[in-house]
């Protein structure tokens, strides 16, 4: 049988490493952010900022620098998927599983689901953000065109 282009070759330890550095870089870069973002309004840092979901509310300013530090998040995520899942296709899967994974650690960390609308929006924004951005990233260098002849061109 012929070799495919680009075929899919199911490998669960890529999937997990990928999934496990993803969660590395939005735990990592979202504490870069938040420190950011603390430094300019001097207040202090805690694990509150990034698993309460209270924290996360219009009618504070720490509320909305905390949320400017998660949308900024997603940005540099969708980086992170650019250059390190390099699949549009994969892009929807992998940002949905990492949100999953922080929103079962602010269950834990809270012992209740998150109840606060302003949460839910932030991190809905913050998952249409990083898909949307890191597909459309991904896609870019996916359509690049191949060169076909490297070599000297003769004349003919």
């Amino acid at each position: 049988m012929g070799s495919h282009f680009r075929s899919y070759i199911w490998d669960p330890v890529l999937i997990l490493s990928q999934i496990v550095l993803m969660q590395c870089i939005y735990y990592s870069f979202l504490g870069l952010w938040l420190a950011v973002v603390d430094s300019l309004v001097q207040t202090n840092r805690s694990l509150d900022q990034i698993f309460s979901y209270e924290v996360l509310g219009f009618a504070t300013m720490q509320g909305r620098l905390s949320m400017m530090a998660f949308i900024l998040n997603s940005l540099t995520c969708a980086l992170g998927l650019l250059f390190f899942i390099r699949r549009g296709k994969q892009c929807l899967d992998v940002t949905i599983t990492v949100h999953f994974f922080h929103m079962m650690g602010c269950w834990l960390y809270n012992a209740h689901l998150p109840a606060a609308l302003s949460w839910w929006l932030v991190n809905v924004a913050c998952m249409a953000l990083m898909a949307v951005i890191g597909e459309y990233l991904c896609m870019r260098t996916e359509l690049r065109a191949i060169p076909v002849n490297s070599g000297p061109k003769s004349n003919l």
